[in-house]
């Protein structure tokens, strides 16, 4: 694996100060998934020109397509690409859905400053005994942890499940007291993927269960919770796909004003990573299809930059509260 090396090496922070913050000022954190440089540099650009602290999300399969040393050296890039903007904003860099205790001590090991443990495939008191063991090793080295209780639906990168299992209010007090995390993640029905509700033409994808998330606010007062699988699947994105050869039929996602409502409660971390993937998949095909002798990847990949930062500024600014925060 090589050396330690410690987030703060790199410039980075832990999630607690930022949550804090978020859940005083009642807006959320946006945690936006990358892979590779142009995705990396559009989330830090955007970031900085609208003040916005922000979470770079890694999962298992983008880790191990970048390589972790890679990733570590990406990560202190965008620290000082920020700061070269002229921007100190808060930067985190998080391990999203990990699988295992070996997989999240290796993060923590390699400069990762957050880790998610998903345990909540497992067996309720299985799912206690992972998470604590991953507190219990990351805490020692001031890095932060995020556990989910209930199961999303969806498939997005590794993580997959055919149905939602909905949090139940009346277990979150227990785990978090007997796991020690710092952030709990919770299923109130958003879904991974672009496929996130079966709707019929015209028909309105169905409402959030702010009812749950509410009853999870009483009995954690004050407590990080955080939305996976909250991307809008931005209409616009899928019509160019279709348009220029792709095939994306029935692909929706959660209505931003449900996000702008959840944001606005005890939900400081928000999770986008198909909206991402829509944009520079949306913006590659129109550039090429227009562009059919074009072989320069700086060209279509810098035309999807381009949209990303777009797409991540409006984020920031109407939907999750977190420009002018940092």
């Amino acid at each position: 694996m090589g050396k330690k090396v410690h987030f703060s090496e790199l410039g980075l922070v832990n999630t607690r100060e930022m949550f804090s913050r978020a859940v005083d000022g009642g807006y959320a954190i946006p945690a936006y998934n990358f892979n590779n440089l142009e995705q990396i540099q559009a989330i830090v650009t955007a970031c900085a020109e609208t003040s916005s602290p922000v979470i770079l999300q890694v999962s298992k399969g983008a880790r191990d397509y970048a390589n972790s040393t890679m990733l570590r050296y990406l990560a202190l890039g965008a620290v000082e690409m920020a700061r070269e903007k002229g921007a100190n904003i808060p930067i985190t860099l998080h391990l999203d859905h990990g699988d295992s205790l070996e997989l999240c001590q290796s993060c923590v090991d390699s400069g990762f400053s957050s880790v998610m443990i998903d345990g909540s495939h497992l067996p309720y008191e299985e799912n206690v005994k992972l998470t604590r063991q991953v507190v219990e090793y990351a805490h020692q080295y001031d890095v932060s942890v995020e556990g989910e209780l209930g199961v999303l639906a969806g498939i997005e990168d590794e993580v997959q499940a055919e149905k939602s299992t909905y949090t139940r209010p009346d277990e979150v007090v227990d785990f978090v007291t007997k796991t020690g995390v710092d952030s709990l993640a919770i299923s109130i029905g958003t879904s991974h993927g672009a496929y996130k509700f079966k709707v019929k033409p015209g028909e309105a994808p169905p409402s959030l269960r702010f009812d749950i998330l509410s009853e999870v606010e009483k009995r954690l007062p004050r407590f990080p919770i955080v939305l996976h699988g909250a991307s809008s699947v931005v209409q616009s994105y899928v019509e160019l796909i279709n348009k220029y050869g792709g095939k994306m039929e029935g692909a929706i996602g959660i209505p931003e004003d449900q996000l702008r409502q959840a944001a606005a409660s005890a939900v400081c971390k928000i999770n986008i990573d198909s909206d991402g993937r829509l944009a520079v998949t949306a913006k590659v095909r129109e550039y090429l299809a227009n562009n059919p002798g074009e072989f320069d990847p700086r060209k279509y990949l810098g035309a999807a930059r381009k949209e990303l930062v777009a797409l991540i500024k409006h984020k920031n600014e109407t939907v999750l509260g977190s420009a002018g925060k940092a």
